[in-house]
């Protein structure tokens, strides 16, 4: 297996990271730039910024944040939330992301994929797909941010969408902590493309299993970094001694 990345991802409404809060609401973290650059001195593989409310609104704040962040941070940036046109992703690109993850527009119109796909390179074009497992054990798709139900079932969906054209997968579930990693497992055994475990990761066993036991090729990681539960020196020494092929920090 090649090296698994190890990617931070920053959930963004208006110009502030946020995190979501049992009972609480959204609470407001502080500058996303600020956390992008720790991350990317403590290592960080790529960096995942998600507006959560761009779909919700119909607009998206993320240009000038990946702008002023790409002046300091050099390591891929994915941005999602609120992308809707090839012209849409052609700004974030010129801003300086990398990658785009579309959810949303996606399911809406699956022919973006494509489009992007095509003009952009596949490599550009993330499938960003939120699951939640149903009552007959089967995962539908959810869009929104999770607001809204789908009747894609995930794992064909994920078929479809790198038949279409996208490169990666960005599997994220939205109903319980840590990763689903039957469900991941399902999307890495269907797709030959790789695949991003995102979800809640509260510990290193979390991602010990999203890379052995459903053959991740990234783990994407929130809060746990965020509110420095653990440190990614930390988790990269951990997965070195579990045998977890990860890459190597640049001080090293």
């Amino acid at each position: 297996m090649t090296n698994v990345r190890l990617i931070t991802r920053l959930d963004v409404k208006g110009p502030n990271l946020i995190k979501g809060v049992h009972l609480e609401g959204l609470r407001v973290l502080g500058d996303p730039g600020e956390f992008a650059k720790k991350f990317y001195d403590q290592g960080a593989d790529e960096i995942i910024y998600m507006d959560i409310v761009a779909s919700l609104y119909g607009r998206s704040n993320l240009v000038e944040i990946v702008r002023k962040t790409t002046e300091d941070v050099f390591i891929p940036v994915t941005v999602g939330g609120g992308i809707r046109t090839v012209d849409d992703v052609q700004e974030l690109l010129d801003s300086g992301a990398d990658k785009v993850a579309i959810n949303t527009a996606a399911a809406n119109t699956p022919e973006l994929i494509t489009r992007v796909s095509e003009r952009f390179g596949s490599q550009c074009m993330v499938l960003s797909i939120e699951a939640k497992r149903q009552p007959d054990g089967s995962w539908k798709a959810y869009t929104d941010n999770g607001r809204e139900r789908t009747n894609l079932d995930v794992v064909e969906w994920a078929q479809r969408g790198v038949e279409l054209g996208a490169g990666e997968i960005l599997l994220t579930s939205i109903d319980r902590e840590g990763y689903d990693i039957e469900l991941t497992a399902k999307v890495t055994q269907a797709v030959n493309n790789p695949v991003i475990a995102s979800g809640g990761m509260g510990n290193i066993d979390h991602l010990v299993s999203a890379v052995r036991d459903a053959r991740a090729d990234g783990v994407a990681m929130a809060d746990v970094l965020h509110y420095g539960r653990l440190h990614l020196d930390d988790i990269r020494a951990s997965a070195d001694r579990v045998g977890i092929k990860v890459r190597k920090h640049a001080y090293e």
